[in-house]
């Protein structure tokens, strides 16, 4: 049996393969991209790419940005540098093997306008760690933490440079401190609900280095309507 799937996204445009049985991708990385506003000749800095799938999405939408993404673990590196391939973007999109607390690094070395990432969501003694050692790096912080995350991105953001996060709702604190320790300040938020009768379940954060403080709190993002069906806003997301 073939061990990766194909999967066609943003009505074809983009084709995604992945491991059929390790980690996979959620629609938080759909979310996340379609939470940055950059702007042409913008360099973007993607921490943790995983299959790539963020900086493809970006690269899609955003054809004058350069990016470059890294990912610590080799097969799905492999994957996301095959995915960049297979969807003609290997002259935008640059992916590095590379564990992201050792940048800069000679490949990665200017200052970026936006660092992006979907980091683990869990402390290593939260929850099930799961058997399978690729899922359980890309959800618990096993290999990096949200220390780490913040420290590396400030390192590589110029000053007034942009960091965009998604992170669950329930670590939103520990979150601003972060930033705010490292001199990055939150300046956009935006709540993420599974339907908007429900709590928050995750949360979209942007914050600038040495930014001042000052923050704008967007509408909630609703995933799905009571049928079950996406919301107009994100089933826009899944298409375009």
């Amino acid at each position: 049996m073939n061990e990766h799937t194909s999967d066609t996204f943003l009505n074809g445009r983009i084709r995604v393969r992945q491991k059929r049985s390790g980690y996979r991708f959620s629609i938080d990385a759909v979310l996340l991209a379609s939470f940055l506003q950059p702007r042409p000749g913008d360099r973007i800095l993607e921490l943790g790419t995983g299959c790539g799938i963020v900086s493809l999405i970006l690269a899609h939408r955003h054809p004058e940005i350069d990016i470059t993404a890294v990912e610590v673990q080799p097969e799905l590196a492999d994957t996301a540098i095959q995915n960049v391939s297979e969807n003609r973007m290997s002259g935008r999109i640059a992916v590095y093997c590379r564990d992201m607390k050792t940048l800069p690094a000679p490949e990665i070395r200017e200052p970026v306008d936006w660092v992006v990432t979907n980091p683990p969501y869990r402390k290593t003694k939260s929850g099930r760690v799961n058997p399978d050692r690729q899922k359980a790096i890309s959800r618990h912080e096993i290999l990096v933490t949200l220390a780490d995350v913040v420290t590396v991105s400030r390192r590589m953001l110029k000053t007034g440079g942009k960091l965009a996060f998604i992170y669950p709702a329930e670590r939103l604190g520990e979150l601003i401190t972060e930033m705010r320790q490292q001199g990055i300040e939150p300046k956009r938020l935006r709540t993420v609900h599974t339907t908007r009768k429900a709590n928050a379940k995750l949360v979209l954060v942007e914050g600038v280095a040495g930014g001042r403080p000052g923050i704008t709190v967007s509408p909630l993002l609703a995933i799905y309507l009571d049928n079950g069906a996406y919301t107009r806003e994100v089933a826009d997301m899944m298409d375009s």
